[in-house]
């Protein structure tokens, strides 16, 4: 295919066109590929001609860049951030080894690979000297382990700084050198989680690796922020919660002056736990109210508006607060909810170790607690 054809069909509509040869690779199939997230879906499968090359194009909305992958067998052999209107030439072969012209962001997202790829390299190389060594011999290793990954941390924290509008900065947040070492596996790394997505909705509003980055960004905000909680707190028998109420005003757990708290994690989006409150909690809470006993009502509702409605319809008389990051809340972590409801009994300011699971349960539990 022409360079001017290429050019003429990349012109037409939300597509992206890839042009491409695999050196020895005749009459072969390559494998299409997008990034959904965390995960590809192929797109099809393209036969070269007797030269090794293919053509195919790629639907990209605009403004909504997308990950495109090329694959011969099981290598990959071309890496492509691509937008609408984009024509790209990739010549590659079939170990992986690829150049890419006609998209700068591709460019940059190759050399980001290549980046990562030397950082793998060199730090297998150390562990696998690491086999076998003395223990002086170890303790070196080990130094120079970390001085390899401190040295790779910092080169990507001023890669994601110098490219703050480009989607390539993305996939940088979520490399790894194994299941347990993150690059970006410091707390404080949630400060350049949210900058960065601050910065890409400026330019990729609907982007959908955006809207992924922005729901990291909040999950480890909201862990670093709640740990700069924990360490300034009062020492308190029970993690601490804050969180809005249905006026936007935060209400702190540990400031509920009652002499039994229940804590109870629900959502309003489930009808069940709607009629819970009505059929249930309400009749506990006028029986027990008068003699110390206070609700701590934690939605985990995304929808706020929707969980703020529920309530006022309810006239629940308890304290409501929601935590709109959902099964992302920091708290589902630390008070280690599997599912929800989930209940909670604090009282003279610690967690109380009694079985919640019905109405006679919290009433045997509570004439205990208030007499």
């Amino acid at each position: 295919m022409s360079v001017a054809a290429v050019l003429a069909l990349a012109s037409c509509g939300s597509k992206a066109v890839i042009d491409g040869a695999i050196a020895d690779a005749p009459s072969s199939e390559v494998i299409v590929k997008l990034l959904n997230i965390n995960r590809y879906e192929v797109l099809d499968t393209v036969k070269t001609n007797a030269s090794g090359r293919y053509s195919y194009k790629v639907d990209v909305e605009k403004g909504q860049p997308e990950f495109v992958y090329v694959f011969y067998k099981d290598t990959k052999v071309a890496s492509l951030l691509l937008e609408a209107g984009d024509a790209v030439n990739v010549e590659s072969d079939t170990l992986g080894n690829y150049t890419v012209t006609g998209s700068e962001e591709s460019a940059k997202l190759a050399q980001v690979e290549k980046d990562y790829a030397a950082a793998l390299v060199a730090m297998t190389d150390v562990a696998s000297r690491m086999e076998g060594a003395s223990a002086e011999e170890s303790a070196q290793l080990r130094r120079e382990l970390g001085q390899e990954y401190v040295k790779y941390y910092r080169s990507r924290v001023r890669y994601i700084m110098e490219n703050s509008n480009s989607l390539t900065i993305v996939p940088v947040f979520f490399q790894n050198f194994g299941a347990d070492l993150p690059v970006f596996a410091q707390s404080t790394d949630a400060i350049h989680f949210v900058n960065a997505a601050d910065s890409l909705e400026q330019v990729y509003p609907d982007s959908k690796y955006v809207k992924a980055l922005r729901a990291e960004a909040e999950r480890r905000f909201g862990y670093l922020e709640l740990a700069n909680r924990l360490g300034n707190a009062a020492e308190v028998g029970y993690p601490d919660i804050e969180l809005p109420d249905v006026k936007a005003n935060k209400v702190k757990l540990s400031e509920v002056d009652s002499k039994v708290v229940m804590i109870y994690f629900w959502s309003a989006e489930d009808a069940a736990q709607k009629m819970f409150n009505l059929d249930f909690l309400k009749s506990v809470y006028e029986d027990y109210h008068a003699k110390g006993f206070e609700i701590y009502q934690v939605s985990l509702d995304v929808d706020k508006a929707k969980w703020a409605r529920v309530v006022k319809e309810q006239n629940l008389p308890w304290i409501n607060v929601c935590d709109s990051r959902g099964s992302a809340s920091p708290y589902v972590m630390t008070y280690n909810i599997g599912a929800i409801p989930a209940a909670f009994i604090i009282s003279e300011g610690e967690l109380v170790d009694g079985q919640v699971v019905d109405e006679k349960s919290l009433r045997r539990l509570l004439d205990k607690l208030t007499r």
